[in-house]
């Protein structure tokens, strides 16, 4: 992995260590000094605050003590629960901690060898494709001796709050993290797939089949080693209040199982009659838990052996951790933000998904065709202008999740509105697109880092138009899209094809005609086996064919090709075709006149068959066709 880490500011932990050590100094990071621009953007200290180093506030610092656990976050003076109950999630999976402190052992201190500390910390954070490392100073900012934000619960253990410096770093300063998105800093601490989803109390209603199917769907994940979390936006109330759950607040859920109860006890969201789906979270703030049914002391624990108690690891304490059935947290609780690992190695033999990546920009410029920040689809006149993502191949039905992640702005907490539009192009489609086509799918625009969607698609190739909400707007971005069979993905960037010698000596194309075939058709009604067909669609020097519909004698095509034609005279030719281990049958030919420029063709067109095996008083087959001629090139 350090070949593929990116430093961030330039600064190169090894190198400012080894000098540190040479010189027999303590780091101060020039890059994030220990002064007010480091706090704030817009706000002011609420008191005399002093930047300490740990060794200053104990005896004995260390970067962990007892390990680490979900315990070791606690709030302070900062806005971030969101922040905190993202980093809470990642402390339960010993794989993703030590990613984001990287050689934490020889980052600690060491008692025995107090000469090989420099006062210099790393921490890496998943950003735009890659790792990048985050370098501080271990001086952090403290009022009447205790630290102003993130702290541990034990004063010697300092990994909570020097990582919660790096990503202020990150960020910008610490103001920046005040206000934020869980979702935003999972993809920060794992590079994953970030889903959020809406929770409706009904889905706890196991006779809907909607509960099990979330419960399911979240157990599931959870036991594959997924990251998950939760807030409720619900309006404050005193109900909420008197059973100590906060609304606009951020939870993470370190546990989720479903629980054997005792001889007798009926349950609920389970498979059976003895079995109760249960959820642990955490509170960032360190306390202020649940107080309903199954929370620390309740008697509802009665229900479950001493034995499942213990493996539960039940404890009556305010340590901000407590368990809920999965009914309440359905009833309390709208968002779940899921984050899953995705399995993109080609060596492993649990691969899952096949990734491909874009990274572009949105720009803006004087000139229509070199623009590229046209906005949402509300700017209905520049919105063909933004960066247009294509070459996306789905082979029959297949998943897909395509994800836009833009960068924070640094030292604000503002967010860009984003969102993108999937649509559906011609086989062949090798330019840009100036009309709109098919439109298939589409996020919804959020002011976050990042938007994502789950969807299946059908056979066909796709465009995936990522834009911001307003138009004229200026940023980078990154669009991944993850499909569980191999896809491609890159920009188009010609508006039409180029002029060469050859176009001018046999004429540039001057017009842009597309092809949709679509419908079904019967081959060979007296046939007692299928055939392999399959459609050949040809005008000019362009050919596209369609997939091969094995052993059926009524295909269904649904194909879109566009061809940029020199002489709109020129027809098209449509051939259906019997595929053959050794020769190709031709069973049927169509030759259609191009429609004019200004008008669409539709027709429904009968292929007479060649092959006569099957008698001769057969009706032919029918095919419907579209023909547009749509763009004139010469007006680009």
């Amino acid at each position: 992995m350090a070949n593929a880490v990116k430093l961030f500011r330039d600064q190169s932990f090894s190198a400012l260590k080894r000098d540190c050590i040479q010189g027999r100094t303590l780091f101060e990071d020039p890059c994030f000094p220990a002064n007010t621009e480091s706090l704030f953007y817009t706000g002011s200290a609420p008191g005399e605050i002093e930047w300490r180093r740990p060794q200053e506030l104990c005896e004995s610092p260390r970067l962990f003590v007892d390990g680490i656990s979900s315990h070791d976050l606690n709030q302070g003076e900062l806005g971030n629960c969101w922040f905190l109950a993202a980093a809470s999630c990642i402390a339960t999976r010993d794989g993703l901690w030590q990613k984001v402190i990287p050689d934490w052992r020889e980052q600690d201190w060491d008692p025995k060898r107090p000469e090989k500390y420099g006062g210099i910390f790393c921490f890496r954070f998943w950003r735009f494709t890659e790792w990048t490392e985050v370098v501080v100073d271990d001086r952090l900012p403290t009022m009447g001796g205790d630290l102003l934000y993130c702290h541990s619960t034990s004063r010697q253990e300092f990994w909570s709050a020097l990582l919660e410096k790096a990503y202020a770093k990150l960020s910008g300063c610490y103001e920046a993290l005040s206000g934020g998105n869980v979702g935003d800093a999972l993809l920060d601490f794992t590079g994953a797939v970030v889903e959020t989803l809406d929770v409706k109390p009904e889905d706890s209603v196991e006779t809907s089949g909607e509960g099990f199917k979330l419960g399911d769907h979240l157990l599931t994940t959870f036991d594959q080693g997924g990251l998950i979390s939760c807030s409720s936006h619900l309006k404050p109330s005193a109900e909420m209040q008197d059973l100590g759950l906060n609304t606009q607040h951020s939870y993470s859920v370190t546990g989720l199982r479903r629980v054997p109860l005792t001889a007798g006890t009926l349950a609920g969201s389970g498979p059976g009659p003895d079995t109760q789906l249960m959820v642990r979270m955490r509170n960032p703030w360190g306390n202020s838990e649940w107080i309903g049914p199954w929370s620390d002391a309740s008697k509802e624990w009665n229900k479950v052996s001493k034995h499942e108690r213990k493996k539960m690891g039940i404890v009556v304490r305010n340590d901000g951790e407590f368990w809920m059935t999965f009914d309440d947290w359905c009833k309390y609780f709208t968002k779940v933000i899921i984050c899953f690992l995705v399995n993109t190695s080609r060596l492993s033999l649990r691969k899952t998904w096949e990734q491909a990546m874009f990274g572009g920009a949105w720009t803006r410029h004087t000139n229509p065709l070199l623009h590229r920040a046209g906005g949402c689809t509300n700017h209905i006149e520049t919105f063909l202008h933004n960066p247009q993502v294509g070459d996306i191949e789905v082979q029959g039905f297949s998943r897909a999740v395509p994800k836009l992640r833009i960068h924070r702005r640094e030292g604000k907490g503002e967010m860009l509105m984003i969102g993108f539009s999937i649509f559906r192009v011609e086989r062949n489609r090798e330019y840009r697109l100036h009309t709109y086509p098919e439109r298939v799918e589409g996020s919804r625009y959020a002011d976050t880092r990042s938007v994502f969607l789950r969807t299946v698609l059908s056979a066909g190739r796709y465009l995936i138009i990522p834009t911001t909400f307003l138009a004229d707007i200026e940023a980078p971005f990154l669009l991944r899209v993850f499909t569980d069979t191999v896809s491609g993905c890159r920009e188009l960037t010609l508006d039409k094809p180029k002029v060469t010698c050859w176009n001018i000596m046999y004429r540039y194309p001057r017009m842009a005609t597309h092809v949709h075939l679509h419908g079904a058709m019967d081959l060979l009604k007296q046939r007692t086996s299928g055939a392999d067909p399959y459609a050949v669609i040809k005008c000019e020097f362009g050919r596209v064919r369609t997939a091969v519909f094995e052993d059926t004698l009524n295909p269904q095509f649904d194909t879109k090709a566009i061809f940029y034609r020199r002489n709109p005279k020129f027809p098209v030719i449509i051939q259906v075709w019997d595929r053959n281990i050794f020769w190709d049958r031709l069973l049927g030919e169509i030759t259609l006149e191009a429609a004019p420029s200004d008008t669409a063709q539709r027709q429904v067109l009968e292929l007479q068959r060649k092959d006569k095996r099957g008698g001769g008083g057969e009706a032919p087959s029918r095919i419907e066709v579209t023909i547009t001629s749509s763009l004139d090139l010469m007006t680009l």
